[in-house]
């Protein structure tokens, strides 16, 4: 009987030198080694860094070095040095958030075990009933319910407050949102840094239109002038009054808008899809609670290592092919906005892309002169098999025949169950006559 090879293994060090980061099956990219994770529109911090240091620089060579010698030597260095020191801060904060896992879940590498394998799964006779994961699962959250989805891609059911970013293709913990500005999602691990960078944004452009104005106000002191005059005498401040003005409504209208969530523990995900005003929301705890749990509670450490090197592959496990798991979306199109794809029949693949390779590890080719080896019954046997399961020989790409049948692991089976008892008829039947002759 024709028995599956077990699946080759690799090299066993093959990945004795691979880390987790250079593994990674997320959209991610990192730099130092893995000590530092950003998202795959990491091209667009530069960008941001540009828009933070270059009005700055401008103010400083501008504005605030004019403003030292019109004021006394301490408070005339103090101002170059606040700005210079502002601006490393708010750099800082964009780095923790963008550079720091935002709290990325780890992806399952099996499916998890359906519920209820108890045996009173409906199936008809010689059938194995198909186990299917419900898409939605509930969850108590302070006394509520609340749903929580299956992901096909990371293979496990979300957590409360959990999406799956389609920027990133990873699963992330209190997803708020995916910043472009940034170049990262912004999660449980790094909001606090992201909120504060955008208010220090906020106060570093107000400092800047401050003392602009101020400048402008000692011109007009000075010479005794109109404030246009005046205005004209310092283009730089003229150019930063309005760069600075149109970034406070975007920095400042976005810090307004995450007090507004914070005071009410919401997401941006959930501000903008649940609508937490028209229902209760089951994770506000008060204003003051929500705000401690922001700012005052620790930052839970990170569920990646992305330092560690990857352990060996282990060898393929053998898995039924007939019957077994179900995704809950397999077979049908989801266009789901967490998920940032049309079909989920990639999801599929692994499990399927294992299970077709046993099948065709299984087929034999047998050539038609071959067949005529058998004993009739045999042939008859196989030939009437073949016809009702309806195979017919293999064309090649030329539109010929190329002698050789793809016959099913069951064809063979029968073939062999069949030629049991005729050798063992044969082998009696061979064991009488040498008797006879000996006698």
């Amino acid at each position: 009987m024709y028995v599956v090879p077990p699946p080759q293994r690799s090299d066993p060090g093959s990945n004795s030198d691979l880390r987790v980061y250079q593994t990674w099956k997320g959209s991610n990219i990192f730099f130092l080694q893995g000590r530092f994770i950003f998202g795959p529109d990491v091209r667009s911090l530069g960008l941001t860094i540009f828009l933070i240091v270059a009005p700055v620089t401008i103010f400083c060579v501008f504005v605030a070095r004019k403003l030292m010698d019109d004021f006394s030597d301490h408070l005339g260095i103090s101002l170059m040095v606040a700005a210079v020191i502002f601006t490393v801060y708010v750099l800082v904060l964009l780095l923790l958030t963008s550079g720091r896992d935002p709290g990325i879940i780890p992806r399952n590498a099996h499916p998890p075990e359906p519920e209820g394998l108890d045996g009173s799964v409906d199936a008809g006779a010689g059938q194995t009933p198909q186990l299917r994961l419900p898409r939605i699962n509930e969850v108590n959250v302070n006394g509520m319910t609340v749903k929580v989805k299956y992901c096909d891609t990371c293979m496990l059911y979300r957590s409360p407050r959990c999406s799956h970013c389609s920027i990133c293709n990873n699963c992330v913990e209190r997803f708020d949102h995916h910043c472009p500005w940034v170049g990262q999602c912004i999660g449980l691990r790094n909001y606090r840094f992201f909120f504060m960078f955008v208010f220090s944004t906020t106060l570093l452009c107000i400092y800047v239109f401050a003392f602009c104005w101020v400048y402008i106000r000692r011109i007009m002191g000075m010479e005794e002038t109109t404030i246009w005059r005046a205005m004209i005498k310092t283009p730089a401040s003229i150019v930063l009054i309005i760069y600075t003005f149109i970034s406070m409504w975007f920095v400042g209208g976005l810090t307004a808008f995450h007090l507004y969530l914070i005071s009410t523990n919401q997401t941006t995900y959930e501000n903008f899809r649940y609508r937490y005003d028209r229902r209760a929301n089951p994770y506000n705890k008060g204003v003051v609670e929500n705000f401690k749990e922001i700012f005052c509670s620790t930052i839970p450490p990170s569920k990646n290592n992305f330092r560690a090197k990857v352990p060996r592959e282990p060898g393929l496990p053998t898995r039924s092919v007939g019957a077994g798991f179900m995704s809950p979306n397999m077979g049908k199109a989801v266009d789901d906005i967490e998920m940032g794809r049309k079909t989920v029949w990639g999801d599929m693949a692994p499990g399927a892309d294992h299970g077709e390779g046993q099948l065709a590890d299984t087929r034999v080719n047998v050539k038609e002169g071959e067949l005529g080896e058998l004993s009739p019954d045999i042939r008859t046997t196989v030939d009437e098999t073949v016809d009702r399961a309806g195979i017919h020989p293999r064309r090649s790409s030329w539109g010929r025949k190329s002698g050789s049948w793809e016959m099913s692991p069951e064809v063979l089976a029968l073939a062999a169950r069949v030629g049991e008892p005729n050798r063992t008829a044969g082998g009696s039947s061979s064991n009488l006559s040498s008797e006879t002759r000996h006698a």
